[in-house]
């Protein structure tokens, strides 16, 4: 099962990606996928999640839903967690993920594991007792140095929240139906403890998960003539302008050009990284890129390990020397 968050009616990406995920899951053990919608006016949305692979959703719905509220959505999920009792039940690490699930995993006093970058089916064995076909949640640990795998064989169900962007969002090429099973509200005026009285939002100034290109700046290009050079050059290739968490920190660039483990996680066609190192946080969120180009005056550079192209100096001269190729090509 998968909760299907909205805002405005729009559904989430990472619900989708989820659903496209759990389509896989499911498939290996034989099963339904579900989602869980709470909300207001949503049934035109909830019909075409069928071509992500979901079979049926449960749909919650009152006009005092419409926006997200700890409380109320905590209690009416539980509710319908409790009847229809899903194996593995599915959240997106946003910012309503974080706040819900763990409200959900504490009522029914089930095990959760956040910020999972990945999702499979498998075995554990612990002492002479065998788990099949249980969820392994596999997520960075310990400051992102290692990659761990978690298990909760006998949580019922077993929660996860999933980082946005991890998963692919795969539309079914032969799509089915979804079937939109409404579900009475039992939620009373007390469940209410506060009111929303205005929402506001603020758009991101750059949509990485979308772009195509992605020239990515980290410290060893923090210059101001370094960081020109980088937009400069992800002006030509028609792609934005992406960085590492310490060009964020130090404040060269905005959180929302951020990649890696705490920022976005993007598969361009193409991903430029000018001076990063390639810490394991950071290729978290861009390893699985089409082709990466690394240029890094350090040879021994981790970011190297994942490079399709490597290229040894210093990113100023490179980055000029791309531009000028580029363009003689392009006149």
């Amino acid at each position: 099962m998968v909760f299907i968050e909205q805002n405005d009616n729009v559904l989430a990406d990472v619900s989708l990606e989820l659903l496209s995920r759990a389509r896989e899951l499911a498939d290996r053990l034989g099963v339904e996928v579900e989602g869980l919608a709470v909300g207001h006016g949503l049934q035109d949305a909830l019909a075409g999640l069928g071509g992500y692979g979901c079979d049926r959703v449960y749909f919650v719905e009152d006009p005092r839903l419409a926006h997200f509220t700890s409380l109320p959505y905590a209690k009416a999920l539980v509710g319908i967690i409790k009847k229809r009792k899903p194996r593995f039940m599915l959240f997106g690490a946003t910012t309503t993920g974080r706040d819900v699930a763990p409200r959900v995993a504490s009522t029914l006093q089930c095990g959760l594991t956040a910020d999972c970058t990945d999702l499979q089916i498998g075995e554990h064995k612990f002492k002479k007792r065998e788990y099949r076909d249980i969820l392994l949640q596999i997520r960075p640990a310990f400051g992102g140095n290692i990659i761990a795998t978690i298990v909760s064989p006998e949580s019922s169900p077993s929660l996860a929240t999933v980082r946005e962007g991890v998963m692919q969002k795969r539309e079914l090429a032969d799509p089915h139906p979804c079937h939109i099973v409404h579900e009475p509200c039992r939620l009373e005026a007390g469940d209410f403890p506060t009111q929303v009285l205005e929402v506001i939002r603020r758009e991101k100034s750059v949509d990485l998960k979308a772009a195509k290109v992605i020239v990515s700046a980290g410290m060893g290009a923090s210059s101001p003539e370094s960081l020109k050079l980088v937009k400069e050059l992800a002006g030509l290739l028609g792609g934005e302008v992406g960085s590492s968490r310490p060009m964020v920190d130090g404040g060269f660039l905005v959180k929302d050009h951020q990649v890696g483990q705490t920022g976005t996680t993007v598969r361009p066609n193409l991903y430029i990284a000018c001076g990063i190192s390639g810490q394991i946080q950071h290729r978290a969120g861009m390893s699985e890129a089409k082709r990466i180009i690394a240029i890094n005056r350090d040879p021994e550079a981790p970011i190297f390990d994942i490079a399709h192209y490597a290229v040894v100096g210093e990113v100023n001269e490179v980055l000029k020397r791309m531009i000028k190729a580029y363009k003689q090509k392009n006149e």
